[in-house]
């Protein structure tokens, strides 16, 4: 495995019921699905899974209900195994590990945290954090005192002798991630952790994890059906469907390049200023002004192009401003240096901001914004236009 990745599945298959070679010989005949479980009775969960997960990435898996996701994130722990393929953590292929060396996967590389929050509801909030660690032994002082760490890193400061019965939703599942984290395993599975909070609490959480993982970088792989959510904690998105990957890529190379109808029509309710970036809308000025040029070359320039105003850049292409019509007309009628009358403070950004941040920026501006790279050079302009447009 390349030293990047810390997991893979390698054309994973999991069909369920009997007859599973039979059903496995039809699918790779090319029959479907359904055909197959009508003359077998076996039903194909996954069909050919290929993806590779990253050291410290959050990786998203997809999909609508009975597309295959929960089964798949079910592989990496050996809760499920694989009818044939091979699931790799860490250079091991999982369904070889027996006895010790399982338990060590489950206890110390891997943890999992669940929709239904899976918490000892007899124990407080410090015993089900400190569990794991009670499971591998550590004496008491010690789990508790790690608890207390990771019981304040997700928000429940104070909160160690509280019943479980008596938290929200949302607080139980702080303290699922933090049982989770407790562990310090390579790799967390969160199988639709937050679908059963309110939209408010749900975006606080997701807000939480974002923190948490950069601040641990730990890799994640996160299974969601909300296309938003994919695209909010993702660094990259695999798509599911029907038991399959339709696609997987970054949420802007998906956003700006699908595959196929199924992967656009999934996405198309996704807010895409969570997603596209400055570097997605801009465009070239129609107009450019470098330092030196006379003020009646730029008249002439800006009434060619149609526009009233101009771009001002150095001989590096370093933005400085900009030269409205008028200045111009000003400059060259009472024979003034061009770039006397530049507009300055011209809001800037850069080409990798996400729309979401330049939104506003871009709805006030009076001119479209000066996308800049290294060192202030000119690399294009965003309008409000361009914005707007591509999040319809």
């Amino acid at each position: 495995m390349n030293e990047n990745y810390i997991a893979e599945a390698r054309n994973v298959v999991k069909i369920f019921g009997k007859n599973k070679s039979e059903a496995e010989k039809m699918m790779k005949k090319g029959l479907g699905k359904d055909e197959v479980y009508k003359k077998t009775g076996a039903t194909v969960a996954l069909w050919d899974i290929n993806m590779k997960i990253k050291k410290k990435e959050i990786f998203v898996i997809i999909g609508l209900s009975g597309s295959g996701k929960s089964t798949m994130i079910r592989m990496f722990n050996q809760i499920l195994k694989p009818t044939s393929g091979e699931i790799i953590v860490e250079g091991q292929n999982v369904e070889k590990l027996k006895g010790k060396e399982l338990r060590n996967l489950r206890r110390k590389k891997i943890s999992m945290v669940f929709q239904n929050f899976g918490l000892l509801t007899h124990r407080n909030v410090i015993d089900n954090v400190a569990y794991g660690l009670e499971v591998r032994g550590v004496p008491k002082k010690e789990r508790l005192k790690e608890a207390e760490k990771f019981i304040t890193m997700v928000g429940l400061e104070g909160l160690g002798d509280q019943q479980i019965s008596s938290l929200s939703g949302g607080m139980k599942q702080r303290v699922g991630i933090a049982r989770a984290l407790l562990n310090s395993p390579d790799v967390l599975l969160m199988d639709e952790p937050f679908s059963a909070l309110d939209p408010l609490v749900r975006k606080e959480m997701q807000f939480e994890l974002l923190s948490i993982q950069r601040k641990l970088e730990k890799t994640i792989i996160f299974i969601t059906h909300d296309i938003n959510e994919a695209f909010k904690l993702g660094d990259r998105v695999a798509i599911m469907h029907d038991g399959v990957v339709v696609q997987s890529g970054t949420p802007e190379e998906m956003s700006t390049n699908p595959v196929n109808d199924y992967v656009r029509e999934f996405i198309e309710g996704a807010d895409m200023s969570m997603v596209l970036k400055v570097k997605n809308v801009m465009f070239t000025p129609l107009c450019m002004v470098r330092e030196n040029v006379s003020a009646a070359n730029a008249v002439r320039e800006m009434r060619e192009n149609q526009v009233s105003s101009a771009y001002a850049i150095a001989e590096d292409m370093t933005f400085l401003g900009i030269i409205t019509l008028d200045n111009a007309i000003k400059a060259r009628q009472e024979k003034l240096p061009l770039f006397s009358l530049l507009t300055k403070g011209i809001p800037v950004t850069g080409e990798e901001i996400l729309l979401k941040d330049v939104m506003s920026k871009a709805v006030e501006a009076k001119f479209p914004i000066a996308v800049v790279g290294d060192r202030g050079k000119l690399k294009g302009i965003v309008s409000r236009a361009s914005v707007l447009s591509s999040l319809s």
